[in-house]
């Protein structure tokens, strides 16, 4: 508990010393109309240039263990080649991101290029960011240097609405995927195998999986009929609509009927609340569910513990599958539909991002030495050239051109270091995962190796997500702090609620008590932050 106390007082501590720290003065902006003052070209790759510009941003999970940094990856070396500017790297330690960032922006001491979120994860947004003098608002700058990001977003106006925030500024170079087909990528998986067995239909209702579940529990002897990870929050991977969407809901914020509701105050969760109690009081859930992280959740798949999970199609049908045949070489995983109650009912909700994906976005700093560089090195990803190396690297190394379709080389497929395709992709592409670049479907046509991952793609997308999801909204900084207080508080009471009915502490009848509980918190105050923002949004 000290530790927990310490550690929340540092993290609090830096962000104050964010807000009260000597920050760039704002003024420094004048910097990016400076070296934008005469419009350029379209850029030659690769640029002429002896400047080295530093660059700051996570190293990817799937190469962490695998390289010591982003100056050992063969991608980010050929990518400082492709574009001639030559750059230093930093990353923060894994999974500390936030914390650090915080340290740096309170010493001062920037480097060019900063990839973060700063839509989501930047205290007061993006134009809180650009207004204190941390990063540039790039629109001269794209404008005058960056002609392909500029192209595309001419001819995708509905990405651009999406890419700046209410008062028209691009802050970022951002990460696009560029085809319906990569939007979607989660949802239920199950042990078709076991069905086969048990002569059960893959489930569609809440009520086939009450069944389907008991036979495993049962007939399968799974101690962990269903099981998925719970971090970095309870019950996360359920939260995209898998069970809970059954009910009508979701766990955040959602449009319906004119109106913006948050999913957890709902009826429907309470729903989702009594059945997910019951099953857990069966025995139907993983006993430990509440703190499964994925190790354990890899663990017990592979010890056939568990026959259905919530998971991706990449990095859960193509990580499980060689686990569960190591042990059964006839076991087989499959997509499950996101539950309905009613059998022929569409989904309400399930799993599909925006386009436009906040993660692996680049903004450059006000500390820039040339931003103007900065911002036509960035502008390679959005180039004909910059496309395909970011999603395929280097031909004749990772891909081979064959009758016009960019195919993969063994030394991605099958490594020779023996390392699983996510991670040999890392080394070589960008495409398995965000960054300044436009994401090509036919990436994921070969990532998918298996047949049961590309089929899955194809059932997980039949919802009606579309018509509910929020788009991605720019609160004004002071909204954005208002908001975020408003919704730790009511985070973490929707978490405690969850935990104690779902695991049985208390009854569902209590449901009611928690939404009084979130009312006096102000939920209403954040609902109208979020309306407000969504107004403003449909006016860009």
């Amino acid at each position: 508990m000290k530790k927990v106390i310490i550690a929340s007082t540092l993290v609090t501590t830096l962000v104050s010393m964010v807000g009260c720290s000597t920050a760039p003065s704002a003024s420094t902006n004048e910097k990016a109309k400076e070296s934008s003052s005469s419009a350029s070209g379209p850029t030659t790759y690769p640029i002429q240039t002896d400047k080295t510009l530093t660059y700051w941003g996570e190293l990817t999970p799937n190469i962490v263990g695998v390289k010591p940094s982003h100056n050992e990856v063969p991608f980010f070396q050929e990518w400082q080649k492709k574009t001639g500017v030559k750059l230093k790297f930093t990353a923060p330690p894994a999974n500390q991101a936030k914390e650090a960032l915080n340290v740096m922006l309170a010493s001062g001491d920037l480097p060019d290029m900063i990839e973060y979120n700063f839509l989501n994860s930047f205290p007061g947004g993006p134009e809180k960011a650009i207004k204190d003098g941390y990063i540039l608002r790039l629109n001269d700058l794209i404008d005058k240097h960056a002609p392909n990001l500029k192209k595309y977003l001419k001819e995708h106006p509905e990405i651009d609405k999406m890419v700046k925030t209410d008062n028209g500024s691009y802050y970022t170079f951002p990460f696009i995927r560029g085809d319906e087909y990569l939007q979607v990528f989660q949802g239920p998986i199950i042990r078709k195998d076991w069905l086969d067995e048990l002569g059960l239909p893959v489930p569609e209702t809440i009520d086939d999986w009450t069944k389907t579940l008991r036979a495993f529990k049962e007939k399968k002897g799974a101690d962990a009929a269903l099981s998925f990870t719970s971090k970095p929050r309870f019950f996360n991977d359920s939260y995209n609509g898998a069970f809970l969407g059954a009910f009508g809901v979701n766990r955040g914020f959602y449009m319906e009927n004119g109106q913006i509701k948050f999913g957890p105050a709902e009826k429907g969760f309470k729903e989702y609340l009594t059945l997910f109690s019951q099953w857990y009081k069966e025995g139907l859930l993983d006993k430990n569910i509440a703190t499964t992280d994925t190790k354990a959740l890899d663990g017990s798949i592979a010890a056939a513990e568990t026959g259905a999970t919530i998971g991706n199609a990449g990095g859960g049908i193509g990580k499980w599958q060689p686990l569960v045949q190591n042990k059964d070489p006839k076991a087989l995983l499959v997509a499950a539909p996101y539950p309905v109650l009613k059998k022929g009912d569409t989904p309400k909700f399930g799993q599909k991002d925006k386009p436009f994906s906040a993660g692996g976005i680049v903004a450059v700093t006000t500390k820039a030495k040339d931003p103007e560089l900065a911002v036509k090195m960035l502008d390679y990803g959005y180039s004909d050239e910059g496309r395909m190396f970011f999603n395929f690297g280097t031909e004749g190394v990772s891909y081979n051109m064959e009758n016009g379709y960019p195919k993969y080389t063994d030394l991605l497929m099958k490594n020779p270091d023996k390392l699983a395709p996510a991670q040999a992709m890392s080394l070589y592409i960008r495409g398995s995962y965000n960054g300044p670049f436009i994401q090509d479907k036919r990436y994921a046509e070969q990532f998918f190796t298996l047949p049961t991952q590309r089929e899955a793609i194809d059932v997980w997308k039949k919802t009606d997500t579309d018509k509910y999801s929020l788009p991605p909204l720019t609160p004004t900084p002071e909204e954005s702090s208002e908001y975020a207080k408003i919704m730790n508080d009511i985070d973490t009471l929707v978490d405690e609620m969850t935990l104690k009915i779902i695991l049985g502490a208390e009854s569902p009848d209590q449901f009611e008590s928690y939404v009084s509980k979130m009312k006096s918190l102000n939920l209403d105050k954040a609902i109208e932050i979020q309306k407000a923002a969504l107004d403003r949004y449909n006016k860009r």
